[in-house]
């Protein structure tokens, strides 16, 4: 899953730098809460989910997204 959610982050982000579980949306990657809404709309798309916003409140890296997935039962 880090492999395709890297490669997601990649093209939404314009980021060309290794992403590792512990990445930092907004102190690695520079995201701001308009570039995370649109991540997530990225992966209610790509994973035909439902994600709501509020329960990412708290999600600042790469592995608590995918931690956060794994719980709506996405490998």
């Amino acid at each position: 899953m880090l492999e395709k959610m890297s490669e997601m982050i990649k093209d939404q982000l314009s980021h060309d730098g290794e992403i590792t579980l512990e990445t930092k949306f907004e102190e690695d990657l520079g995201a701001d809460s308009l570039d995370i809404f649109e991540l997530i709309t990225t992966l209610e798309d790509e994973y035909d989910i439902e994600i709501d916003a509020e329960e990412l409140s708290d999600v600042k890296t790469v592995g608590q997204m995918v931690d956060y997935l794994k719980t709506k039962g996405i490998e």
